[in-house]
C-alpha cells in the first residue's frame, strides 16, 4: 500500500466514526477494512444501555465483510475519539485483536491507527503477540 492509500483508508474510518451510535460513552470510532479484491468495508461501534451487548467498529467491518462472503484481508484502519475523532490513536480492544486473527495473516495485516492527518502503522502480530489462533489448536 501507498503512503496515500493508507491516509485514504484512514480518512474512512474517520467518516465511518461519524455513524457511531454512542449515546453513553459519547466515545465514536470507526473502521475501515480493506479487502483482498480492493474494496472497503465500513464499521462504526454500536453501544447497548448493557454494555456487554456494544460491539465494536473493528467487529462491524469485519463481521459486515463475512457476511458478503469478503474473506481475505489486507488492512484496517481505525480512528476514534470522545471530543474530536483522529486527535488521538485509538488502538483496537482485545477481543477485536482477537477476532481479527481469526480472519486476518497477523504477520502481514497492517493496523492503521488515524491520528491527526497521519497515522501509526503496525501489523496485528505486533499489536497481538501470542495470539490464540487456529496453529494452537
Amino acid at each position: 500500500m501507498t503512503d496515500n492509500e493508507k491516509k485514504s483508508l484512514c480518512e474512512k474510518a474517520i467518516q465511518a466514526a461519524q455513524n457511531s451510535y454512542s449515546p453513553y460513552s459519547n466515545f465514536k470510532v470507526g473502521a475501515a477494512l480493506l479487502c483482498d479484491d480492493g474494496s472497503v468495508v465500513l464499521g462504526c461501534n454500536i453501544e447497548n444501555a448493557s454494555y456487554s451487548a456494544t460491539t465494536c467498529a473493528e467487529r462491524v467491518a469485519i463481521q459486515t465483510a463475512i457476511s458478503n462472503n469478503k474473506k481475505s484481508f489486507k488492512a484496517m484502519a481505525i480512528a476514534g475519539g470522545k471530543d474530536t475523532v483522529g486527535e488521538n490513536i485509538c488502538s483496537p480492544c482485545g477481543v477485536c485483536r482477537q477476532v481479527l486473527a481469526e480472519f486476518c495473516n497477523p504477520e502481514t495485516f497492517l493496523i492503521l491507527l488515524a491520528k491527526d492527518g497521519g497515522y501509526e502503522e503496525y501489523t496485528l502480530s505486533q499489536l497481538l503477540p501470542y495470539g490464540f489462533t487456529k496453529d494452537n489448536l
